[in-house]
């Protein structure tokens, strides 16, 4: 791995230029992280977004975050005056560990950003945030009940069928598969039964105002969490990548479904780990028929509308867990592997930051083999680090351009406290 790698100086948001370009009219645009904590990863999140929707007219930001969480945040940031006292109380609505994700100073700032110029632009053109993920099983649940509650129509009886259901597990899911991995019942056919009854009322509604359409559109939504959820949870008995693929395809359906809402000509930014975004057929993901949102972005929309973009560090440190549910620590994170891609970096740019694109990596014949590519999750422990956090890649083909930063910090958590219950460990990079 002696080749010498073409790469761009990264030091401000002006050095962007080159990735704006390479960008072009990609209707998509990925961004990743190699850590759920790291400050940099979402500095640099931050000032490629808000160079994405100035300049390039992206109409919301979509994260690996639960969906009634982040339409709280979504319904805030279109409000004309600020309603929630300060981003970080709003924040406060992330209590599922791992607290720290979305509930820290970084995202804060980008909240703030966000209100202030939505507050510039027309109702119909401000900016949404959205949750992708699946984990909100028993609050989609609530949500869907509560507005079928407030219709006063035919919803409310298959929401409270669906909610009843759900009741003996004492709000958690995990109770919930555990308990029917020894018996044949379970609550599928009532989520079903919910996800229909909302859908066909959707068809029939017409909503008065652009608001009164997405909070329609995100009843149906949390009804369809309800449904991925139920399945997700089934799904891990069978072990293997069954839930991932049920995970990262409810992502994608919602992201498909995030387009339709704003139209045609929508363009959508993600943010999710690099284990998400990155298209798993060039990684070691593919040998167990494990699937991701980059792989599936790039089959359903076209590549050519798909742009994503990896992160990636030598050394530093980080926020997360050393086991599942456990307190947020600030860790450490040790110079990478030797023969990593993160290691080859170092070693040529000499502790400088850089972009690299993949247009100009594919013409080096060394990179079209697999290379350890370091990947942290919530659940971290980096005395063991060199048994595993890293996925073999290949990385010109997995990323469309790579953010370099050579030596990164911890991100700033709020300190919000989390609720008891969460969702499993499945993976070994804690994601």
């Amino acid at each position: 791995m002696a080749t010498t790698l073409p790469t761009h100086p990264l030091r401000t948001p002006a050095d962007l230029d080159r990735l704006m370009d390479a960008i072009g009219d990609a209707r998509v645009v990925l961004l990743g992280e190699a850590s759920h904590g790291t400050h940099e990863y979402y500095t640099w999140r931050t000032a490629i977004s808000k160079r994405l929707i100035q300049e390039k007219g992206f109409h919301f930001i979509a994260v690996e975050g639960d969906w009634p969480d982040c339409f709280d945040v979504n319904a805030a940031i279109k409000q004309d005056e600020v309603q929630y006292g300060s981003a970080a109380r709003l924040l406060q609505t992330f209590n599922r560990w791992p607290t720290w994700m979305w509930g820290n100073w970084e995202i804060a700032a980008l909240v703030d950003w966000l209100h202030g110029h939505n507050r510039r632009q027309p109702l119909e053109q401000r900016v949404g945030f959205y949750g992708l993920d699946v984990y909100s099983l028993w609050e989609s649940l609530q949500a869907v009940l509560r507005y079928a509650e407030q219709q006063g129509d035919g919803a409310m009886s298959a929401a409270r069928k669906a909610f009843h259901c759900f009741e003996p597990y004492s709000d958690d899911p995990q109770e919930y598969a555990r308990a029917i991995a020894f018996v044949s019942e379970s609550c599928q056919d009532e989520v079903t039964a919910m996800l229909k009854t909302l859908r066909q009322q959707a068809q029939e509604r017409q909503p008065a105002n652009l608001s009164e359409h997405e909070q329609l559109f995100a009843a149906e939504q949390n009804a369809l969490v309800a449904v991925n959820a139920e399945r997700y949870y089934r799904a891990m008995l069978k072990g293997g990548g069954a839930s991932w693929n049920v995970r990262d395809r409810h992502m994608m359906e919602t992201l498909t479904r995030l387009l339709g809402l704003h139209g045609p000509d929508s363009k959508a930014i993600i943010w999710e780990h690099n284990t998400h975004i990155g298209d798993a057929r060039y990684t070691d993901m593919r040998r167990d028929d494990m699937v991701n949102v980059g792989q599936l972005t790039r089959e359903q929309l076209g590549r050519e509308n798909v742009f994503s973009v990896g992160f990636g560090s030598y050394q530093g440190s980080v926020i997360a867990g050393r086991e599942w549910g456990a307190p947020f620590e600030t860790m450490t994170v040790p110079t990478a592997r030797r023969n990593s891609w993160e290691n080859q970096l170092h070693s040529q740019l000499n502790g400088d930051n850089a972009l690299l694109l993949s247009e100009e990596l594919r013409q080096q014949s060394g990179l079209k083999d697999s290379i350890g590519h370091r990947a942290i999750g919530v659940v971290y422990r980096p005395e063991f680090e060199q048994f595993g956090n890293y996925v073999p890649s290949i990385i010109p083909e997995r990323y469309d351009a790579f953010l370099f930063i050579d030596k990164t910090r911890a991100l700033h958590p709020l300190g919000t406290e989390a609720q008891a219950n969460t969702p499993p460990d499945l993976y070994p990079w804690g994601e």
